[in-house]
């Protein structure tokens, strides 16, 4: 397959064969918040005060500022090559292209079991958050009620979909929105916070030093900030069925990254100046210790919704991104061709209901098989998003040495990444970096060998499979 001449052979050579059974529904709005809502999640809402907690303030902002350089520049490989190949399941089909079958197999894979092993962790959780209000139902019978509400937005379309992404995602950016709007006032003096008689202003950032831990704990969280970064590669899985990707991808990823890098390292100020970092939500969410200082009504009560909405957003994206795994595997015919086949409305539905059976496998291991392959999904799931990453930048300098051979210039492209080579090979380094981290710091090497046991049994069922695929023939 050579890559496409033009915006409009790209469309039509989707349009007319690879994706035939899928809509190209989804808007610039519906990308920005889907980018938004994958990283925006319960890291920053309840996680954050712990690395603030860690690595100090400017520690920590330099931690989340390098991590959303990081992402950035992640989006901007991604969006190269998703606007000049836009394919459903992209970063598999790429690497199964540029790297081999097996890596894009491998890939898939790994990616589908990170989203079905956070869809049961996730729909749990929401029972448990429901409680909070309703002491004497059973989690159980929220988390049913959760499972039917995702399953059925995710089966009437894609569409249906992206609206719910949406306005979850929307919920999160208010409540950051007001979050930092209200903490600058205080900051400024110009409304009360329990524990100042004056303007608190920045000092605390720096009241013990730069660093206060060393500069040490900085490297121990970056693995932690990059993986409360995963979630933009949705923007790769979407856009076989994104309305004009040429247009719509680049502005998506512009947008996207202005506004996390705002979010979070606002969010991280703000909290970093109106609580001593000793005190940054160790035992609770620094949303809540600030919306409490202020005298916010319910603020326990509010957070828990948003925290809520951050839940359901990432089962959301989970189903809708381990269904288009399981739809493109068997497009590209590495798995049976019946995953790939869709509704009127454009929904792979076999795929859909395979995905939330994996899904509720998943949180059935979480009771019975917690300390094994509950365990294994959940710890190794950040880790498959960074490898992702890893093979987005490969995929990215093999495109662009592709293009060099055949005598194409950039200029034909209607997106390119900017600073090439730098940009990806940058990637590299800090994805790579990240992963070997995962490995020197005790607390993250089982997820190191997990991944590593899921990634060989990966290659080897593939090996195996096309043996036997061979014989027949």
């Amino acid at each position: 397959m050579k890559p496409e001449r033009s915006t409009g052979e790209s469309e039509r050579t989707v349009g007319e064969n690879a994706h035939t059974g899928l809509q190209r529904k989804m808007e610039t709005r519906h990308l920005m918040m889907i980018a938004l809502g994958g990283v925006i999640g319960t890291g920053l809402f309840l996680s954050s005060g712990y690395t603030i907690h860690q690595a100090g303030p400017i520690g920590t902002i330099l931690a989340y500022g390098i991590g959303a350089l990081n992402v950035y520049m992640v989006m901007l490989c991604l969006g190269e090559l998703a606007t000049a190949m836009p394919q459903t399941g992209s970063f598999h089909v790429y690497a199964k292209r540029f790297i081999g079958p097996a890596t894009g197999f491998t890939v898939a894979i790994i990616y589908f079991l990170a989203w079905m092993g956070a869809l049961g962790s996730e729909f749990t959780a929401a029972g448990l958050i429901v409680r909070k209000w309703f002491p004497d139902s059973p989690a159980w019978a929220w988390s049913a009620l959760f499972i039917v509400l995702i399953f059925t937005l995710n089966a009437l379309s894609v569409r249906s979909f992206a609206e719910a992404e949406f306005w979850f995602a929307g919920i999160k950016v208010a409540a950051i929105i007001v979050f930092i709007a209200i903490g600058l006032l205080a900051i400024l003096g110009i409304i009360p916070i329990a524990g100042y008689t004056h303007a608190p202003g920045f000092g605390n950032l720096i009241r013990d030093g730069v660093f206060p831990n060393g500069f040490a704990p900085v490297f121990s969280t970056m693995s932690t900030v990059v993986f409360a970064f995963a979630g933009t590669e949705l923007l790769g899985v979407t856009a076989g069925e994104t309305k004009d990707p040429s247009r719509n991808i680049p502005k998506a990823i512009h947008t996207t990254f202005w506004r996390l890098a705002i979010f979070f390292i606002g969010s991280i100020v703000v909290m970093s100046a109106l609580i001593p970092w000793q005190n940054a939500g160790v035992e609770q969410s620094p949303f809540v210790l600030v919306f409490d200082a202020i005298g916010l009504p319910f603020a326990g009560d509010i957070m828990n919704f948003v925290v809520l909405t951050a839940i359901l957003s990432a089962a959301n994206s989970g189903l809708y991104a381990s269904t288009r795994m399981l739809w493109s595997l068997s497009n590209e015919r590495m798995i049976p061709r019946v995953f790939s086949r869709t509704t009127k409305r454009g929904v792979p539905l076999i795929a859909l209901c395979t995905a939330m059976l994996g899904g509720l496998l998943a949180l059935l291991s979480s009771v019975t098989a917690a300390s094994v392959i509950y365990l294994a999904l959940v710890s190794s799931a950040g880790l498959a998003i960074v490898i992702v990453w890893v093979v987005l930048a490969v995929c990215e300098l093999r495109f662009r040495g592709e293009m060099k051979r055949e005598g194409r210039s950039e200029r034909e492209l209607a997106f390119h990444t900017p600073a090439w080579p730098a940009v990806p090979i940058v990637v590299l380094v800090l994805s790579v970096g990240t992963i070997v981290l995962s490995g020197v710091y005790e607390s993250m090497r089982s997820s190191l060998i997990y991944m590593i046991v899921i990634i060989v049994l990966c290659y080897a069922v593939y090996g195996v499979k096309s043996l036997v695929a061979g014989r027949r023939r």
